[in-house]
């Protein structure tokens, strides 16, 4: 046999064995679904027992021996040394990437993973009932057990500068709490600064977007956009939860959820998109890769990129009203009838301080994760507890939205992350809204007819710039890497601070 007939074998091999733990992810991930879909309450106790189970099963065959041993006959695992050169470069890639996933897997014991799934399945469960009942105190012994773990998790990590770090590279790999910490800063300073701007001029009147919207009709429209865009609803499906999702398993069954406002029509609206983007990012993944790093997203700032893309880049824009505003006004005539194409596109762009951040615009919505970051650090690191998190939210809430909250439900308790155990996720939402900018300028570039395009309907050049440029690589680069592979320039926030100015200056007419 060849030298590059077995570098291929082997490399089969070592697909063979991450595709089997894959498989059982995926299985965890429909568990996780049906959590938050379908599953009777009185199951909770039971579910956590199966997603320790599963937790556990993964956990050892990602650090088996056997899967060990097929790694090291591609790469050095001490050194990460590439030790066949007859792989194809994105082979190689991956080969770097298990290596990292593999030694990162390595530090965790598998008690510690099963009662870290188990402590998370029970912990949702609970803070779904505290949101409803807006009881703070009977989340918090959960969420205390898993400040503790996040930070027991950092140390088995290891980290250099803060414990924070180690958690923030479980979401997107090479960041760190002092890079995340230099970007919000100047962005704060940025939005609050256009901000002041927009509050110094007339507001836009956006009530018409409120009242009594039919639930069925909204979900008949909420279809229409999912098709337009390109979901393939026989690789999917839409339903309703607590706190919208999205969730793969496979490029073939990737599930989006929502939630209806009881008297907003754009929220379920822009949901959507934002959880289409998702979907469509795990659809576009390579099906033949399934199982390996190439057939995986990137991070979950990669992600976010794909779900702010088309809640607000295409969501909010004026091309994509144009041609769906007259079948908004068809499904709610006696609400939108009489709304002019210009008074929409500025109404649905309003800008205004608000208590949750899945309802923010995106002016402020920057400043909802600013503070979850902030609060995150503190309590990884120790300088907060869990007992100060209602006070310390509500400050800091008034500082940077000039809002305080009634109850815990529209604070401290309004989203799952903390009850998933997800710390060192938030910043990703942020970071996501930056990546969306500066891969949406090459996008702009290339197809400088793109508005044109989508106010006849065109949509599907988009799903396929985005499958050709982000999707189907997998994890063959990290974030920065992808963005200068397509955007042929280092990663800069600032596009992301231009195009808000711009935008709003002319939405607001500011001078």
């Amino acid at each position: 046999m060849s030298a590059s007939a077995q570098a291929q074998k082997d490399y089969e091999i070592l697909h063979k064995k991450s595709r089997y733990s894959r498989l059982l992810s995926g299985i965890t991930a429909l568990l996780d679904w049906d959590q938050e879909t379908y599953m009777p309450v009185a199951a909770s106790d039971i579910r956590a027992e199966q997603l320790k189970v599963l937790a556990g099963l993964i956990h050892k065959s990602k650090t088996s021996t056997a899967f060990a041993k097929a790694l090291s006959k591609l790469i050095d695992l001490k050194t990460g040394k590439i030790k066949n050169k007859d792989l194809t470069t994105p082979q190689k890639a991956a080969v770097e990437v298990w290596r990292k996933d593999y030694l990162k897997e390595k530090c965790l014991p598998a008690a510690f993973v099963e009662e870290f799934a188990k402590t998370t399945s029970q912990s949702v469960v609970a803070w779904r009932t505290a949101k409803a009942q807006d009881t703070f105190h009977t989340f918090s012994p959960y969420l205390e057990k898993l400040i503790y773990m996040n930070r027991k998790k950092a140390d088995l990590l290891g980290y250099e500068e803060h414990p924070y770090d180690a958690l923030l590279d479980l979401y997107e790999p090479g960041a760190t709490t002092k890079e995340v910490g230099i970007i919000f800063q100047s962005l704060q300073k940025s939005v609050t600064d256009l901000l002041k701007k927009i509050k110094s001029v007339k507001q836009i009147d956006d009530s018409f977007l409120f009242g009594k919207f039919d639930h069925h009709k909204q979900l008949e429209f909420a279809h229409v956009l999912m098709k337009e865009i390109g979901y393939d609803s026989s690789k999917g499906r839409l339903d309703i939860s607590t706190h919208p999702f999205s969730s793969a398993s496979h490029p073939t069954d990737s599930r989006i959820t929502t939630r209806i406002h009881p008297t907003s029509v754009l929220s379920n609206i822009l949901v959507v998109l934002h959880e289409c983007g998702h979907a469509l990012y795990e659809m576009g993944l390579p099906e033949e890769q399934y199982g390996s790093p190439l057939g995986e997203s990137i991070s979950l700032g990669l992600h976010e990129s794909q779900s702010r893309w088309w809640e607000t880049r295409i969501g909010l824009s004026r091309p994509f009203w144009d041609h769906f505003l007259p079948l908004l006004k068809k499904t709610f005539p006696q609400q939108l009838d009489k709304i002019s194409i210009d008074h929409f596109h500025r109404a649905i762009n309003k800008v205004e301080p608000s208590l949750i951040r899945v309802e923010a615009d995106e002016v402020t919505y920057s400043l909802h994760v600013i503070l979850r970051f902030e609060l995150e650090k503190a309590l990884i690191e120790g300088s907060l507890s869990v007992h100060e998190i209602p006070e310390a939210w509500n400050a800091k809430m008034q500082k940077l939205l000039e809002l305080t909250p009634e109850n815990n439900r529209e604070g401290c308790l309004q989203d799952i992350h903390w009850s998933m155990g997800a710390f060192g996720y938030f910043p990703t939402y942020t970071l996501g809204n930056l990546y969306a900018s500066h891969l949406f300028a090459s996008f702009e570039k290339e197809h400088n007819d793109w508005q044109k395009r989508v106010a006849k309907g065109e949509l599907l050049f988009i799903k396929e710039w985005l499958n050709k440029n982000v999707h189907h690589y997998g994890r063959q680069y990290n974030s920065k890497e992808l963005l200068k592979h397509v955007t042929k320039k280092d990663f800069n926030a600032d596009v992301f601070n231009s195009y808000l100015h711009n935008k709003y200056k002319e939405i607001y007419r500011i001078k």
